[in-house]
């Protein structure tokens, strides 16, 4: 009896599942708004336009030995937009367009991080997240590359530079207004720097 019980012990230990391997904690990065710029470029009357509009609050959260599980989400500041050309700023924030009064933030919640061919985010990555425009929420993906501080050690990630691009069409959030002024599609480019929090 007492061989048997051993024997199941045995037998039934080995029938579980091994334990997954521990996972690196998510470390939260600062948004430092000095070095960070929301970009975007948008056609007028057939003529290229450009502006930025500033990050509002960022939560950031990086995951150093496995980037695909880094997690981000950013609101911006929709009344603080502007443009490079000043007559178009009313316009864009009118209420045919990104009604700036009844929804002043645009939000971006990542949903998947995938990495490139190699692995590497500094050599190419998508983010897919929700974006979310005049209460409308939609999939968007953007084309991602991460870089640490130049001349910092392999393992220094205190400080990171992120750049983002991408394009949305701006009739699936409701932004429809002046379609025959502006054209549809609405280029994304994100320049952003974290610091790690200490």
């Amino acid at each position: 009896m007492r061989t048997l019980t051993r024997r199941s012990l045995i037998a039934g230990l080995a029938a579980l599942p091994l334990a997954p391997k521990a996972r690196a904690a998510l470390v939260p990065y600062t948004l430092s708004l000095a070095g960070t710029s929301v970009g975007f470029s948008f056609v007028l009357s057939g003529i290229p336009q450009s502006g930025t509009m500033p990050i509002q609050s960022a939560n950031i959260q990086i995951d150093t030995e496995q980037l695909q599980d880094s997690q981000v989400s950013v609101a911006m500041n929709v009344a603080a937009a502007r443009t490079r050309l000043p007559f178009a700023r009313g316009p864009m924030l009118s209420e045919s367009v990104l009604n700036a009064q009844q929804f002043p933030a645009i939000t971006f919640q990542s949903t998947r991080i995938q990495l490139g061919p190699t692995g590497r985010i500094s050599e190419g990555a998508t983010i897919t997240g929700d974006l979310t425009l005049r209460g409308v929420t939609r999939p968007v993906t953007l084309q991602a590359n991460l870089y640490r501080k130049p001349g910092t050690e392999a393992d220094d990630l205190s400080t990171l530079s992120i750049l983002l691009s991408g394009a949305l069409d701006r009739h699936e959030y409701g932004a429809s207004g002046y379609p025959d002024l502006v054209a549809d599609t609405v280029s994304l480019n994100i320049r952003a720097e974290l610091m790690r929090n200490t």
